[in-house]
């Protein structure tokens, strides 16, 4: 019996980002294939490139003039973290997309070689094709989960939908004297960066620049929406949502300390998925957790089954291992000081360091 065929080598290369035509083969290359994001499209690596002062760029895999294999990157440098070539940085998704999974093996390699031109001595991939056993590489599967659903057919049916316990808590957020806005202008990009910035300074994270948040939703247009939650005319919880093939992804979302009192968030994130069915989606993401977190725990009080990421890194040989994570040990200190800085503080420096987190 004869070997299965194997079609030639590929050709790789690095895309132009100033060419318009090289941008349209891979928008559509991402929009057909299944394991396309929100994060591998162009739009999100020029956007997210410009919004943190990074570099976009990414390799395509080519048969006979053919796009048959692609991976998204922004090359991220920080004088804190070091510099790194992510895929896809500033997302939860991203990695190899391939028409034959046999040529991974020649991208991963692509990948190291690109990596160590452009002197990032570290590769991050979140999802797609994996390097198992690939020297050099480490690969896990325990660090972070996914929660996808499916929206229900109705408003009724959506709130019957959640656990009994995390819908009494939507209940009383429906019940409170509350306005719900949607949009993508001036006001509703202001109010959300008010509220997301409070959040994540209360969580001791560093928040991104506001000009991240415009340059995505510019990019994206009617694929990208903000829905704040208003008490008394004040937002207290906002959240910026990426929509792609059916499915809506709430991906920077928080609320102010009063918006747990007000069930804010919980009122929030049930108006999102009203709101997304009926601009024609079928699928709630709720994006990724670190696993047992607290966030985890949330997601899954909602109903939602948690399902286990693959992540790979990469480092080149005689490097040490880059180590953002917020959960290390070796960040606890840093992330308790934050905490506690005054909010102007922490808006005016928190960018400068968040744009090297990648």
């Amino acid at each position: 019996m004869n070997a299965p065929f194997h079609p030639q080598r590929l050709a790789l290369r690095e895309a132009d980002f100033a060419d318009a035509e090289d941008l349209r083969r891979i928008e559509g290359y991402v929009a057909r294939h299944a394991e396309g994001t929100p994060f591998h499209r162009p739009a999100w690596l020029v956007a997210a490139a410009r919004g943190t002062g990074n570099r976009a760029c990414a390799l395509l895999a080519e048969r006979h003039g053919e796009l048959v294999g692609y991976v998204p990157l922004i090359e991220v440098g920080s004088p804190l973290f070091g510099r790194v070539l992510v895929s896809s940085g500033f997302g939860v998704g991203g990695g190899l997309l391939l028409d034959d999974p046999r040529d991974a093996g020649q991208l991963f390699a692509g990948l190291e070689e690109l990596a160590q031109r452009r002197s990032c001595p570290t590769i991050e991939l979140r999802g797609g094709p994996l390097p198992e056993g690939r020297t050099g590489w480490k690969v896990r599967h325990d660090s972070h989960c996914g929660f996808v659903a499916p929206l229900a057919a109705d408003d009724e049916a959506q709130l019957a939908w959640i656990p009994r316990k995390q819908r009494a808590e939507v209940r009383k957020g429906l019940a409170g004297d509350m306005t719900v806005e949607i949009g993508r202008g001036e006001g509703d990009r202001a109010a959300h960066y008010a509220v997301y910035a409070t959040s994540v300074r209360n969580l001791g994270t560093p928040v991104f620049p506001r000009l991240l948040f415009d340059e995505v939703l510019d990019a994206f247009g009617e694929d990208a929406d903000i829905l704040t939650i208003r008490d008394g005319g004040v937002p207290v919880a906002s959240v910026l949502s990426l929509y792609h093939a059916g499915a809506v992804m709430p991906y920077w979302g928080g609320g102010t300390y009063a918006a747990r009192r007000l069930r804010a968030n919980d009122r929030m994130y049930f108006e999102l998925m009203l709101h997304a069915r009926r601009r024609g989606c079928d699928r709630f993401d709720f994006g990724r957790s670190k696993t047992g977190s607290g966030p985890y725990d949330f997601k899954r009080n909602w109903g939602f089954e948690p399902q286990p990421l693959g992540y790979a890194s990469w480092t080149a040989s005689g490097a040490e291992a880059r180590d953002a994570d917020p959960t290390s040990a070796k960040h606890a200190a840093r992330i308790e000081l934050w905490k506690r800085l005054p909010l102007p503080i922490a808006n005016l420096i928190g960018p400068l360091i968040a744009r090297g987190l990648g």
